[in-house]
């Protein structure tokens, strides 16, 4: 396995024709200087931006124009003489410099309009090429020329990989030929993944041209969860997830908790930034990037901070002196992360990867992370593929059907060897809508009512309710047979229309219980009929929550790590097995929301804000209660907090051991050696 470094920089270099002076202000010493202080180990660094110009002499492609001098060998050498690497950017995706040239090569749909991010001939912005057109060809001679001028970099970071519904003549050629009807949508996707197969298998082959063993990254935004069958062109994985750049602060936990189980390192890239990328001057407070660098750690990941080159080619002393507080801190803690594996005793099988195409944030994984995460459970993501027998409890979220085949034997097999199945909305149903496991109940199809209320039995129902609680989707009508009822559904009077209806939301509960349950537990087998992650994703009700992790704590037992920790904390465990320890991660912020949707007109610009999660505060925790149930009822020989090396006394009770950790900020470490 390919192992990166721990304290990456991601620098990008987008730098239009029209500024001068490209550079300039490059000085090695000084480049070394901020590295240093920066507390970097890796900095990727720019053959060709997306504007399409290079930032080093080249026979293929174009120089830019403002540039006197080889920048990348420059940055190179500098890099290098401090023992840090360089990987070396492309952008693959798109290329403005190729599209002026070839607008042919650009993709276009089906209504022939320009594809991508910049559709409207006077839009400013980047170019989407298609991977079918001469471009690839264009594209491999570029990757190439890169690998034999310099191979001393670091392996390859190709950006912007994807390929729309194209419709230029060299799709349309290659449906042709393929059998395939450019009218149909299913035919023009399968033509886009043609292409993106063909750029995956001859862009990887190019980068290894010198060095068969030379790493690559093909950046597409995110990790499509269930894509496993592209990864056989990738060296490690970079989740990109900037909190502020519209990704929040809960899409890395799900990120790395799929990327764990593919055998690949990986490293979680946040940014420097306000917002996002190509923010100039933008900076987020130093305690938020304390606590995502401490966050890839306590998931399992290498660290990548974003950043954008002034065109001068200067560093920014401030963001260097932001990176490095972050860095100072995860140079401390990199012995005991080193190697380390995740333990999880619950399995999520994610929707989106048993549904292609999907967006980033597939809202029953999203919620399912968030109620895991929230709750503190110890849990990884997972596809249809990845082994179900290490995980005690599996939870399917909301809309999981299982129609006959192998991930529904598979399934049976799991819970016929002991395994618990949490089951949600849908989940769990073959394709004629009946239950593939015995549920205890029988399903009478889809409520007619939307909302309805539940008043779920003590013990699953949440502690501060005692009347019946609003669901804003739509339940699957439940009659409990043999199986233990978790509590009757109450309709309301009617559903709101224009001819009936009632106050200014929605219809209250009639006052008698439907012959309908909420949700049923039979064995190992426990169903909710309401999508309750989806809900929760949606509506984010703290109700919910608490329904749902009671119910998820009634099916699993005792719990690995019980902590006194608030819902905003967030907590993994972790082994180094030859070291003979085990680390608990506690992590401790309270993201918030600030700016917001408006829109402010100075003269012919218009300017639009938008609300942002942010992290400004980072507040002590104090007198942290923890128990831990080790495998086997195992007693450490010493527990202490990390890096500081302090003992922590303990004691033992029943299967497991207590201490208190009086007071962390941010993040801590709490080692169990044995």
């Amino acid at each position: 396995m390919y192992r990166l470094r721990y304290r990456q920089v991601h620098l990008d270099y987008h730098t239009s024709p029209e500024i001068p002076g490209i550079g300039k202000d490059f000085n090695q010493r000084e480049y070394q200087r901020t590295l240093k202080a920066g507390h970097v180990d890796s900095i990727t660094t720019f053959s060709k931006c997306h504007h399409g110009w290079s930032y080093h002499p080249t026979k293929v492609g174009k120089m830019h124009p403002h540039l006197s001098f080889n920048l990348l060998r420059k940055q190179l050498d500098a890099c290098k003489a401090i023992d840090v690497n360089v990987p070396i950017y492309l952008s693959a995706g798109v290329d403005n410099v190729a599209s002026v040239e070839h607008p042919e090569w650009r993709e276009v749909g089906a209504n022939g309009q320009y594809q991508g991010w910049t559709r409207e001939i006077l839009q400013a912005g980047f170019h989407k090429m298609c991977f079918n057109s001469p471009y690839l060809d264009y594209l491999c001679r570029q990757i190439e020329e890169v690998a034999r001028l310099f191979k001393d970099g670091d392996g390859f970071f190709l950006d912007i990989i994807s390929q729309g519904q194209c419709c230029c003549k060299w799709c349309l050629a290659v449906m042709r030929k393929q059998g395939l009807d450019p009218l149909i949508e299913a035919d023009r996707r399968a033509c886009a993944q043609i292409a993106l197969e063909r750029y995956y298998r001859t862009t990887t082959a190019a980068c290894r041209v010198v060095d068969a063993k030379k790493p690559v990254f093909h950046n597409s935004g995110h990790i499509t969860r269930g894509s496993r069958d592209i990864l056989k062109y990738f060296s490690h994985l970079e989740l990109e997830s900037l909190p502020t750049g519209g990704w929040g602060y809960d899409h890395f936990p799900l990120s790395a908790g799929y990327a764990r189980g593919l055998k690949l390192d990986f490293l979680g890239m946040t940014g420097k930034f306000h917002m996002t990328w190509g923010e100039f001057g933008g900076f987020k407070h130093p305690h938020a990037l304390r606590y995502e660098c401490a966050a890839m750690l306590a998931y399992g990941s290498k660290c990548s901070v974003g950043d954008q080159l002034h065109p001068g080619g200067k560093l920014d002393a401030s963001t260097y002196d932001l990176i490095g507080a972050a860095y100072a801190e995860v140079e401390q803690k990199e012995p005991w992360c080193d190697r380390a594996v995740n333990v999880a005793e619950i399995g999520v099988l994610s929707a989106a990867s048993l549904h292609p195409g999907g967006a980033r944030d597939d809202h029953p994984d999203t919620g399912a992370c968030r109620i895991l995460l929230e709750g503190q459970f110890l849990f990884d993501v997972l596809d249809a593929g990845m082994d179900f027998s290490p995980y005690r409890l599996l939870i399917l979220p909301d809309t999981i059907r299982l129609p006959k085949g192998a991930l529904r034997d598979k399934l049976i097999r799991y819970w016929k060897a002991g395994g618990r199945i949490l089951l949600t909305g849908d989940s769990g149903l073959d394709e004629n809508g009946k239950p593939v496991f015995p549920l205890g109940g029988k399903l009478e199809g889809v409520s007619p009512f939307s909302p309805d209320y539940v008043l779920p039995v003590p013990g699953v129902r949440p502690e501060f309710l005692k009347t019946p609680l609003v669901m804003y989707l739509p339940s699957r009508r439940l009659r409990v047979t043999t199986g233990q009822s978790l509590g009757p559904v109450y309709d309301p009077y009617f559903n709101r229309r224009y001819d009936h209806f009632c106050s200014h939301q929605h219809t209250p509960n009639r006052t008698q219980a439907s012959p309908y349950a909420c949700g049923v537990q039979q064995g190992r087998i426990l169903y909710l009929a309401h999508p309750v992650f989806s809900m929760y994703r949606g509506w984010g009700a703290v109700p919910y929550r608490h329904y749902v992790t009671n119910a998820i704590r009634r099916l699993l037992g005792d719990p690995m790590v019980e902590t006194s920790l608030p819902s905003t904390a967030r907590l993994t465990l972790t082994r180094q097995a030859p070291e003979k320890r085990w680390i608990l991660h506690l992590l401790s912020a309270s993201p918030i929301r600030r700016g917001g949707a408006v829109e402010l007109r100075d003269g012919d610009q218009v300017f639009h804000g938008r609300d942002v999660e942010v992290i400004e505060d980072l507040t002590p925790v104090r007198d942290t209660r923890v128990l831990i149930r080790l495998p086997g009822g195992r007693v450490p020989r010493t527990v202490t907090l990390e890096p500081q090396g302090k003992p922590v006394a303990f004691e033992r009770t029943g299967d497991g051991i207590e201490l208190m950790v009086d007071t962390f900020t941010c993040h801590q470490m709490v080692v169990l050696a044995y």
